[in-house]
């Protein structure tokens, strides 16, 4: 349990940089090129300081060729600001602060906690979760398919590939909504092989969510762990 939490924080690390991108205005987007999506979706990511959504996660492990789906709601508020919490098939809670990250698995009765400055090892997530980077700056981007750009539904595929290698991936694809450039899906391999995607359903931003929905205290009878 130690070791796949340890790898589930990771990945969760790369997950909060992508989902802060999560938020939306209302442009309608038809027909764009590069270079408009970019802007709609730095245009984004610039006006969200809060957000919630339905997310599904779906993660393949490559020893095992086995597929684990999982969901929940994911809330995000800046500044570093997450919980994941996760309903189906397991009940669990990733919280994150500023300072502290805890995952809480209830039935484990353990809660695996470190500090948020070790979590986000990577320069960009940082300079992501702070606003303070760009996403041209941190990420070469294009088409998936520059003849197709988009899906079935008019949606826009782009490939994001990292500028500096901190993040532990050297690809991610995400699927950027026509209409409000919210961040709909993301796929990406970590280094182990493992293939996760994520779906993001019913955002809502900016909705002025409480802090106290950042805020953990271990409960009773439940052993803590101290991740490095």
């Amino acid at each position: 349990m130690y070791r796949n939490s340890y790898q589930f924080i990771t990945i969760i690390g790369i997950l909060m940089g992508l989902t802060y991108l999560a938020g939306g205005g209302t442009v309608h987007a038809e027909n764009l090129s590069l270079e408009q999506v970019v802007k709609g979706l730095q245009g984004t990511y610039e006006q969200t300081t809060d957000f919630k959504a339905h997310f599904i996660q779906e993660v393949t492990l490559a020893s095992v060729n086995r597929k684990e789906r999982e969901e929940g709601t994911v809330y995000y508020k800046l500044p570093q600001k997450m919980l994941w919490d996760y309903t189906k098939p397991v009940v669990k809670k990733l919280i994150i602060n500023p300072t502290k990250a805890y995952l809480y698995v209830p039935q484990d009765k353990a809660v695996y906690v470190q500090d948020t400055g070790k979590l986000l090892k990577s320069q960009v997530l940082v300079r992501l979760l702070n606003g303070l980077g760009k996403v041209a700056e941190d990420f070469n981007l294009a088409f998936v398919n520059a003849k197709e750009p988009t899906d079935k539904e008019g949606h826009y595929l782009l490939s994001l590939t990292p500028k500096k290698g901190d993040m532990g991936v050297d690809r991610i694809l995400v699927t950027i909504h026509k209409d409000d450039f919210t961040i709909i899906q993301c796929q990406f391999s970590d280094v182990y092989g493992n293939r996760t995607a994520v779906f993001f359903r019913n955002i809502v931003i900016n909705n002025n969510l409480p802090d106290k929905l950042f805020q953990f205290k271990p409960p009773p009878k439940v052993e803590v762990y101290p991740m490095p």
